[in-house]
């Protein structure tokens, strides 16, 4: 065991835990923030994605013992207390979810993709967002609401 401080979603916290422990778990178990899911533990379906510095990494293939003190760790959770994220609120808009269980991965991928493509193509937002598995089909409903917060984002921007 060992002491880490981990900054999640703006707030230190200091987590014992062993220093293989994936970052999944530590998110998860020991802070309480259980918006990230678990889902195949091999880092290929993308439930688990999180923001390590603003980007998108799958957190339970990151050991706890990889991240720096200084790095900033942002869930589902930290997007927006209230779900006014633009990228939230696309996703309730478009009615995205199915069964649910792989959104806040896929939320975290688009909030991603729209820091590094703010106007998407519908090009773009495939193979950026073929690394998320969605097993109910959802990709289209997916591609429409993250064009919706595209366009939101950049009216914001005006």
């Amino acid at each position: 065991m060992a002491t880490y401080t981990l900054t999640v979603n703006g707030t230190k916290h200091q987590v014992d835990a062993d220093p293989d422990t994936p970052l999944l778990w530590v998110l998860r178990d020991t802070i309480g923030l259980t918006g990230t899911k678990y889902g195949c533990g091999i880092a290929l379906c993308g439930a688990c994605t999180v923001h390590l510095n603003d980007q998108p990494v799958r957190s339970c293939a990151i050991t706890v013992s990889m991240i720096k003190a200084s790095q900033k760790i942002t869930t589902i959770e930290g997007l927006s207390p209230d779900t006014s994220h633009p990228v939230q609120q696309a996703w309730i808009d478009e009615q995205v979810p199915q069964c649910g269980y792989c959104q806040s991965g896929q939320i975290m991928s688009a909030v991603a993709l729209l820091r590094v493509k703010p106007n998407p193509s519908d090009q773009d937002i495939d193979n950026f967002m073929s690394a998320n598995l969605c097993r109910c089909g959802t990709y289209p409903r997916i591609r429409k609401a993250i064009h919706r917060a595209a366009a939101w984002m950049q009216t914001d921007k005006k």
